[in-house]
């Protein structure tokens, strides 16, 4: 098979010896990258990964392909752990993953210090980002690879990444000198769609029934206890569903994964929790029940499906009591004034996502610094184009009021008063 985008040019790099940030779509093949310089290069190529529940899959897929492969985590017992100790300094492993909080034991630094070292590939670098949808603490003391292991290359990779970001995992990965290579973010086998919320569980029995009978997907939620709701309501309506998300019991999250893998047509109801590295190509739909946090998240997401190629629905019902809800979260929120402004501006540019009128993906590209020309086709506002009308007079009218009210009304008495109301008040 022919190498993709960027692929040739990254694999070379690293080679090479260099260092670099990648950032590929979901499913735009990443692991290649890593894969190929790990077999090229002397010693095993390190993986850094935080997905402890998925990586005896990942170890699975890779030995497939006729590598070797081996993982260490708190799952594998001592004797386990220390068997593949072994092989790592006997040089009889070509990819080795490895969960950050054990990376950094001491105790595994030493054991590295004695190996040959291919190379470091952090995946899920935007981890490391503090204003990131899933911050990771233990990613940001990863850059003692820089200083402790200053001749091996490495490679920071990651699906979801704005500029912002993508300055965080450079300075934080001690990767400022590293090239960076941005694959574009499109997915165009994706629809997007928003509907407002009415009723959304019903709403979303539809979509499905309608759509995506005896498909597999995923469905998000905020809540927990929304996603073991939500999923008994579908089970309730002859859709098989379960429920995924961090307050489950290991073994239960471990089996609802492993089903969702293996079976055809199962329904997953999870927090973000679930997802991050799910490699299922056939995932025909991601529906979200509440508004995400941000545009970084929601992409993130989405992205997982449709990863085969084929046409994949992201489907998002919102309201404005979601809206609400999340700014009381930002502002009841921990850090400080500075977090809170940024959770702001992320939460404006998802709601701005969900408001436009324009083709919504290339607001969504936008979002990422890439521009996309032509209208895309294929997202509602592009196929169902909304009615639009000039608002500008209504617009003042209505903040010409609230500045005459002296700024301390709700919106009902607001309307009250533009309509003539004859209310006492």
């Amino acid at each position: 098979a022919a190498l993709r985008g960027h692929q040739a040019e990254v694999i070379d790099h690293l080679t090479a010896g260099g260092d670099a940030l990648l950032l590929m779509p979901t499913g735009g093949g990443k692991s290649v990258c890593y894969q190929i310089p790990s077999l090229l290069r002397e010693g095993t190529g390190i993986i850094v990964s935080p997905l402890i529940a998925l990586m005896q899959d990942q170890v699975g897929a890779v030995t497939q392909l006729g590598l070797k492969a081996a993982f260490l985590n708190s799952t594998l017992s001592m004797r386990e752990a220390a068997d593949v100790e072994r092989r790592l300094l006997g040089g009889d492993i070509d990819l080795l993953y490895i969960a950050p909080e054990r990376l950094l034991q001491p105790r595994t630094l030493e054991l590295l210090d004695k190996a040959a070292i291919a190379l470091f590939a952090i995946d899920e670098a935007h981890c490391v980002s503090q204003w990131g949808h899933d911050f990771r603490p233990e990613y940001l003391q990863l850059s003692v690879l820089a200083e402790r292991y200053p001749g091996v290359p490495r490679l920071a990779c990651t699906a979801t990444a704005d500029e912002r970001t993508r300055a965080e995992i450079l300075t934080n990965l001690r990767l400022e000198g590293g090239r960076v290579y941005v694959g574009g973010f499109d997915r165009p086998n994706i629809r997007y769609r928003v509907v407002p919320k009415d009723e959304p569980r019903k709403q979303l029995l539809k979509f499905l029934r309608d759509e995506h009978a005896g498909d597999a997907g995923i469905v998000y939620c905020l809540a927990r206890k929304k996603t073991e709701e939500t999923a008994a309501f579908l089970v309730q309506n002859g859709i098989p569903a379960v429920a995924y998300h961090a307050g489950l019991e290991a073994a239960v999250r471990r089996r609802h994964q492993e089903r969702f893998l293996n079976e055809d047509g199962l329904v997953v109801c999870a927090t973000i929790a679930f997802g991050m590295g799910i490699d299922k190509p056939d995932v025909r739909f991601v529906a979200h029940l509440d508004l995400p946090k941000s545009v970084e998240g929601y992409y993130q997401e989405t992205g997982r499906a449709g990863r085969d190629g084929l046409p994949a629905n992201a489907w998002l019902c919102y309201g404005l009591q979601d809206v609400v809800m999340l700014r009381k979260l930002v502002d009841d929120g921990e850090g400080d004034e500075m977090h809170r402004r940024r959770a702001s501006q992320q939460l404006d540019a998802m709601l701005g996502y969900c408001e436009v009128t324009a083709c919504r993906r290339q607001r969504l590209l936008a979002h990422f610094g890439e521009v996309m020309p032509e209208p895309c086709g294929n997202c509602d506002t592009c196929l169902w184009p909304p009615e639009t009308f000039d608002a500008t007079v209504v617009a003042q009218k209505a903040l010409s009021c609230v500045a005459r009210t002296g700024q301390r009304f709700g919106a009902q008495h607001i309307i009250e008063v533009l309509r003539g109301g004859a209310a006492e008040r």
